[in-house]
């Protein structure tokens, strides 16, 4: 027997941006449910984000107390970044971080697997009592001028007044919002594998980063440790064969030119990108509804760890106006605190969006002009060393922007 439940929002889809979401408002007591496609503990397929920036960690500290420090306990920080030019060493800076931190004061930033991070997340939710629906693809979102009636494909129906779309890059959510990704696709294709560390003869942590790696052929690869193993981004060339790179055998045959050779017997999962660079064009629909956040709002290029870290913010701000909206005396100022809710994220979106668009343009080994800046400053390091730090921030955009979180709820 269908049934129909009512809940103040309604949140789609339990990734690390749903279960933010949820648990922000379950805070607040704003009652509602999260929606997820997939059965409970299914595998989800894709790369996964391994980078929590400590702007990250403060909003989950806030959000729930004690789950940043948590969530950074049970990262890695690494104590040393390390750039290469062509096998040359153009970039080194140890931070002299050790375990002993002060454990009143989040780091700068912490490094563990996605799969990790969800545990931290779910298990907060469930301590603070959010409502899950586990197994219930949704279908579709009716959107009225004074409320949203969510249906799934087995028939169920929730009303809610607000619903927020964390259903991810191919999001029903936003597509029966009748609003659409707005940019382009990168043409490189970049792999990313993880491995498995060998905790009883591990790697040093260290980030480490070469330009056009001589074993590689000159191609870009990028080694980055998080608990209990390593992300390597390799960045292919125009004409390569990607199944050469992204087969099994074919990712054993290249580890071991840039890694321990153990490592070829680590392999716990490969994928091939060709990044989108994409923004929806509104983060809410014309009833101010609906709010997007995350991968169902925007898709970046993986540089400077934007993606997660752009979700984490979104839930929050979209929780924020929903509050906001809830307390509202008219129509007027309802629709107010929704949409700048929306503009202010979509303003830090399409920021992310141009800092990683930066980023590859200074990767992409297809522009003259950047190859000969590339080459001037690894020549020339040894004379000028703030010419290597350019050459180690390169590959993450901009540091600095969009504004602080500047609306006030």
């Amino acid at each position: 027997m269908n049934t129909t439940k009512k809940h103040d929002v309604i949140v789609v889809g339990s990734g690390p941006v749903g279960l933010t979401a949820g648990l922000a408002l379950q805070k607040k007591g704003i009652s509602c449910a999260v929606i997820e496609a997939n059965p409970k503990d299914q595998p989800r397929p894709g790369s996964r984000a391994i980078y929590l920036h400590s702007a990250t960690l403060k909003l989950l500290e806030e959000t729930s107390k004690g789950l940043g420090f948590e969530l950074a306990r049970n990262g890695v920080i690494w104590p040393i970044k390390r750039t290469l030019y062509r096998g040359k060493e153009v970039y080194v800076r140890n931070y002299g971080i050790t375990d002993n931190q002060d454990l009143n004061k989040l780091p700068h930033f912490t490094s563990l697997h996605q799969h990790e991070i969800e545990k931290y997340l779910y298990q907060a939710c469930i301590d603070a009592g959010v409502e899950f629906v586990w197994g219930e693809p949704v279908e579709k979102v009716d959107i009225q001028e004074d409320g949203v009636t969510v249906t799934t494909t087995t028939g169920n129906k929730w009303e809610s007044g607000y619903v927020i779309g964390c259903d991810g890059a191919r999001s029903v959510v936003r597509e029966q919002a009748g609003l659409k990704l707005e940019g382009p696709r990168t043409h490189d294709t970049f792999l990313v594998v993880d491995l498995e560390e060998d905790e009883n003869d591990p790697l040093p942590i260290e980030r480490v980063f070469h330009y056009q790696h001589p074993a590689m052929g000159f191609r870009n690869v990028m080694h980055v440790p998080f608990k209990g193993g390593w992300r390597v981004d390799l960045q292919l060339l125009k004409d390569d064969d990607v199944e050469e790179f992204t087969s099994l055998e074919g990712v054993k045959n290249w580890i071991p030119k840039v890694m321990d050779p153990k490592y070829a017997e680590r392999i716990t999962w490969v994928s091939s990108y060709r990044f989108h660079q994409v923004v929806a064009n509104s983060f809410t629909d014309e009833h101010c509804r609906v709010l997007l956040a995350g991968e169902a709002a925007h898709l970046f290029a993986p540089f400077g760890a934007r993606g997660l870290n752009s979700g984490v913010p979104d839930a929050v701000i979209a929780v924020r106006g929903i509050e906001k909206a809830l307390k509202s005396v008219n129509e007027e100022a309802r629709k107010e605190a929704i949409s700048s809710a929306a503009t202010e994220r979509k303003i830090a979106a399409k920021w992310n969006r141009d800092a990683s668009t930066t980023a590859l343009h200074h990767l992409q080994g297809d522009s003259r002009d950047m190859n000969i800046k590339r080459e001037l400053a690894a020549s020339l390091v040894s004379i000028v060393p703030r010419l290597g730090r350019w050459l180690d921030e390169g590959p993450y955009g901009p540091k600095f922007g969009p504004p602080e979180l500047t609306t006030k709820y």
